[in-house]
């Protein structure tokens, strides 16, 4: 009989799952998926085009992250093409069961003249819980980027807010080989990591947009700045390589979806593409 000890990338505590993913373009314009292959914690969805773009759910049919779990993640939207990668639901890292965190590590890469649209639903670490995350984003000097990240304080409807026991995130962005961007960070509760947040709302939701490929005379500084609010604190600028940063600070779950819908809108609109509608947002 099989046990779960048998199956690649599966122990008897632990998973190691993967997304190796390609977009391309046929040569009658349309978009497909020239290369994918997964493994649990991963799933994909059914993808379809829509609004010029091709759309790909990315499915975690587990639970959610427990400490010790790996995702390697290897996505790449092909010269030309134009791909909405999106998950239509929460990503979760449950409590610490020892030292190992949660590893999520993943490689994003846009070919010449290419679009990649990567939009998750938040992120949600749960009391105790340990993650951490490596990034590297690597654009031709031609390609589009909407990077988002949203990061929940926890389960706020439980009590969990700030509860987690650590969180590290790691980004690099490269366009044309040349590192544009480079972020560290670690998140822990009851240290100056966590001040900032919680000086602005008790219980803030953090969210964050790399975007490239909007020319600095076109970018939409007056809309952006109109996004801030009571419940929103929202800050954005350049970076070299024509990149963007923008980056908010939100006071509940309702707020920060409001906030990234309004960010497609204006960031879509200021690109000059037609906005592929998520059915979620």
């Amino acid at each position: 009989m099989q046990t779960f000890s048998d199956i690649p990338g599966i122990t008897g505590r632990a998973i190691h799952g993967h997304l190796d993913l390609r977009c391309d373009v046929r040569p009658d314009g349309t978009l497909y998926l020239s290369r994918q292959s997964f493994r649990a914690p991963v799933h994909l969805g059914k993808s379809h085009n829509g609004s010029g773009a091709l759309l790909v759910h990315l499915v975690n049919p587990t639970a959610g992250f427990f400490d010790g779990d790996r995702l390697d993640l290897d996505v790449t939207a092909g010269a030309g093409s134009r791909l909405v990668m999106c998950t239509p639901a929460a990503s979760r890292v449950f409590r610490a069961r020892g030292e190992t965190p949660a590893l999520c590590q993943q490689t994003l890469k846009v070919e010449r003249d290419a679009f990649l649209e990567w939009i998750p639903e938040p992120f949600i670490p749960q009391a105790g819980a340990r993650y951490h995350q490596r990034t590297v984003i690597e654009l031709e000097k031609s390609a589009g980027l909407l990077f988002f990240e949203w990061i929940a304080p926890g389960r706020v409807a439980r009590g969990e807010v700030f509860a987690y026991d650590r969180l590290r995130w790691e980004l690099d962005l490269k366009v044309a080989g040349q590192l544009m961007a480079r972020e560290r960070y670690e998140l822990r509760p009851g240290d100056h990591s966590l001040s900032a947040l919680q000086d602005k709302f008790p219980a803030a939701h953090c969210v964050t947009a790399y975007v490239a490929g909007i020319p600095a005379e076109e970018w939409p500084a007056g809309e952006l700045d109109d996004l801030s609010s009571d419940r929103v604190y929202l800050g954005h600028g350049p970076l070299p390589g024509e990149v963007h940063l923008v980056r908010a600070l939100c006071a509940d779950s309702l707020a920060a979806r409001e906030l990234m819908s309004g960010l497609r809108r204006v960031l879509y609109r200021a690109a000059g593409r037609e906005l592929p509608h998520l059915g979620r947002l």
